[in-house]
């Protein structure tokens, strides 16, 4: 499951995914390709990362809540480990 933010000024595009129950970006850029100073590399987004979407209902958020529901995503939110219950 991914999910696609490309942004109208230009900037790098964001894509996320849920990867073994956790939540993943990486930065590509404004052509589609990986950008190489980030290698393409995929990072974990922390309970705080996710919270803050929460606060704020970005699209992020709500794709996630979509993906997981919102009793998996509040757990994701306060999880003090970095991966969460496995989605199935």
């Amino acid at each position: 499951m991914r999910l696609l933010l490309e942004s109208g000024d230009g900037s790098p595009a964001k894509e996320y995914r849920i990867d073994d129950g956790n939540v993943e970006v990486r930065t590509l850029d404004p052509e589609g390709g990986s950008v190489r100073s980030t290698g393409s590399v995929w990072w974990r987004l922390t309970p705080e990362q996710l919270s803050v979407h929460v606060e704020r209902n970005t699209v992020v958020a709500q794709w996630l809540e979509r993906r997981l529901g919102w009793r998996r995503l509040l757990q994701a939110c306060v999880d003090q480990e970095p991966s969460m219950e496995k989605v199935a």
